[in-house]
């Protein structure tokens, strides 16, 4: 029954890494016995002389933290670990189904790309077909095509998924 109980206390909390830190953060808060998720997308990357197929974290310098709040003041001391994300002055969690839907969009064939441009909030869908399958979002006209902004409220940025008019309902 205790271990319910703590069990319940256990949240996700987005943490801010330094620059170009998020997989040794990872490494290291996993060395640590915490339970850490860093969103990755496969990216082809060109250079001068060659093109190769690398795993970049999704929203640059954020990676998510499962812990009690007895455990804030470990996760600060891994290195790589900038600081905990603040909303309103305080510390918050994310909602357990916001990791579930983001962890569903990595896993997604579609192409993601993530913005921190504050769009406007527009007409409410449902994929209903896909990998996507029930997930909610809202639809923006952005880089003049129709696309599905699936907007996570706790992480101050967007992600903006192309994919066919066909796939959703309008809610």
């Amino acid at each position: 029954m205790a271990s319910a109980a703590v069990n319940a206390n256990v949240k996700w909390y987005p943490v801010y890494t330094h620059p170009r830190a998020e997989k040794k953060a990872l490494e290291a808060l996993t060395a640590k016995g915490i339970e850490t998720y860093l969103p990755l997308q496969r990216r082809l990357k060109q250079w001068s002389d060659r093109k190769k197929w690398v795993e970049e974290p999704l929203i640059k310098s954020y990676l998510f933290v499962h812990i009690t709040e007895n455990n804030l003041a470990e996760v600060l001391m891994t290195k790589g670990i900038a600081r905990f994300i603040y909303f309103s002055g305080k510390i918050t969690p994310m909602p357990e189904r916001q990791i579930n839907e983001l962890k569903l969009l990595t896993a997604s064939p579609y192409e993601l790309e993530v913005t921190e441009e504050n769009l406007q909030p527009g007409e409410k869908i449902k994929v209903k077909a896909g990998p996507l399958k029930g997930i909610t979002g809202e639809v923006v006209a952005y880089r003049s095509q129709k696309q599905l902004l699936l907007r996570l409220e706790k992480l101050g940025c967007s992600i903006i998924v192309n994919i066919a008019a066909q796939y959703i309902n309008r809610l």
